[in-house]
């Protein structure tokens, strides 16, 4: 077969999956991360803007040349501008301007029109809220409505769910070699947890798969929100209402902090190489809690969700 492509939209999935061998010395047990900054949108996103794509013109939603229309907080965004531009789509990206400016840059780089939303009196750039988000909501509806446009809406299009559930679980259970016994993953939109394990717990039932939330925003754990505000972008935005989590079988619910994130994240740099974002380090700090935990001794999946180079801007680098 060729090595030669015929479209970037060919390089998406079947990235690698890495033993955190260095950040787990001393542990009993093994975390497994997919690095998912190797799609070349760098993030999980592009997987899933691919399939929504995909999805909508099997299912004639989408006519040729009409626009696109999603909320962001820059790594869908980013992937459906790959996506669009190539499958002959105009892309209008809607993100709050709390996310990092970074996202907004890459997603006009890639010929997508960004649209930036002010953030609720209070907020802070970097920590965006889910009343931040709500507002990103709204300005989204209001322009798909303007331009009779197509809206990926990531958080309730099939598309989402199936992406992984047809790519990211199967490819993790075959790169592994069928020894996963547990997943962790940080909620965002809730379908890469949702696809995952719904395909993990159909290979083995008894593996275990758990949500990651913000410390003081565990809302889909049964939690009060104490603090909507936090620096893991890209979901966590207290929204308990997660379509894709209605049929899952989720194991436990487990909080991460901020800080705990960021260690996690800077940990991954300098052990293992990896330049990831605060989700990333989320996941990682999550599995490093199983491993001295409930899960001593067993190997834990996760995803390395985009680009420590999103984040530039950010503290997350100093």
């Amino acid at each position: 077969m060729s090595e030669i492509r015929n479209s970037i939209l060919e390089l998406i999935g079947e990235t690698p999956l890495l033993a955190l061998d260095n950040l787990t010395e001393g542990c009993d047990g093994r975390i497994l991360a997919k690095v998912e900054y190797f799609n070349p949108g760098f993030s999980k996103k592009d997987r899933v803007a691919l399939e929504i794509i995909l999805e909508a013109e099997r299912a004639g939603a989408l006519s040729r040349g009409q626009t696109v229309v999603e909320l962001t907080s820059g790594n869908m965004g980013t992937g459906l501008a790959i996506v669009c531009r190539q499958r002959g789509y105009p892309f209008v990206a809607v993100m709050s301007k709390g996310n990092s400016e970074e996202r907004a840059r890459m997603m006009r780089a890639f010929g997508a029109e960004v649209v930036l939303v002010e953030q609720c009196p209070g907020s802070e750039v970097g920590q965006v809220s889910g009343d931040d988000l709500a507002l990103v909501e709204k300005r989204a509806s209001e322009i798909t409505t303007e331009r009779d446009a197509f809206r990926a809406d990531q958080f309730h299009h099939a598309g989402n769910m199936l992406a992984h559930y047809r790519h990211t679980g199967p490819e993790l259970w075959r790169q592994s070699n069928e020894t996963i016994s547990g997943f962790c993953d940080f909620v965002g939109s809730g379908g890469s947890i949702a696809g995952v394990a719904t395909y993990l717990k159909e290979q083995r039932a008894d593996i275990k798969c758990y949500v990651v939330e913000p410390e003081n925003a565990a809302v889909l754990g049964g939690e009060t929100v104490t603090d909507p505000r936090h620096s893991i972008q890209g979901g966590g935005y207290a929204m308990a209402d997660l379509t894709f989590l209605e049929n899952v079988t989720i194991d436990g619910f487990l909080k991460v902090s901020d800080a705990a994130a960021r260690e996690a994240t800077r940990r991954l740099a300098e052990k293992e190489g990896i330049f990831a974002g605060f989700s990333s380090g989320a996941n990682v700090a999550a599995a490093m809690d199983l491993l001295n935990g409930p899960m001593r001794g067993e190997v834990i999946a996760v995803l390395i969700c985009d680009s420590g180079l999103k984040y530039l801007s950010t503290d997350l680098w100093p």
